[in-house]
């Protein structure tokens, strides 16, 4: 029951941050959904035998999940900001969270029926969450590469991948915004 709390709080939180709109931060972005996927990893420990048919649902889960954050990340608003990355999901990204809650709740039953209880019980609730996280990851780092957009600073002032983005802020960003889905805000002038 903890788990599925602290998922809700912060599933609640993620979602609340990308509807408002935010700087997006390499570190947010790229490593504290690796850091989810690894804590789920290791939550899985200690469940008593793993079934191949645990593994089979763990596995489609996960893809699954990879899948709709891939398609949160295509859906995200994304464009420069004061020089930095800066998102925002659109209210009907919201299907996609429904979609990720939607295969989460259709898996755990089949996976139940099917006997793989690891797959059916509450502890991959993380590894999905954080799967689905780096699925959204992918998407927006491809993203802002291809536009040479850089991350927003982070806190200590430094810009996550900085090298990385600087190979293509030589060319002309802006151009490319049909194909990256990144646009430019003036910092002075909102629009």
């Amino acid at each position: 029951m903890i788990d599925i709390l602290a998922v809700i709080a912060v599933a609640a939180l993620v979602i609340g941050r990308q509807l408002m709109g935010e700087p997006l931060r390499g570190r947010r972005v790229l490593l504290l959904p690796a850091v989810l996927a690894v804590v789920g990893v290791t939550r899985l420990r200690g469940h008593g035998a793993v079934t191949p048919a645990d593994v089979a649902f763990l596995v489609a889960g996960a893809l699954l999940a990879v899948a709709i954050g891939a398609g949160q990340g295509a859906a995200m608003r994304l464009e420069s900001r004061n020089g930095g990355l800066w998102g925002r999901m659109p209210v009907r990204g919201l299907w996609w969270w429904a979609a990720l809650v939607g295969t989460r709740v259709g898996l755990t039953a089949l996976a139940g029926a099917g006997g793989a209880h690891l797959a059916a019980s509450s502890a991959p609730i993380v590894l999905m969450l954080g799967a689905n996280r780096l699925g959204q990851a992918g998407v927006i780092a491809l993203r802002a590469l291809s536009s040479g957009i850089p991350f927003a600073p982070e806190k200590d002032g430094r810009v996550f991948l900085a090298d990385r983005l600087q190979a293509g802020a030589d060319r002309p960003a802006w151009t490319s915004e049909r194909r990256t889905g990144l646009r430019h805000r003036d910092p002075i002038r909102r629009r």
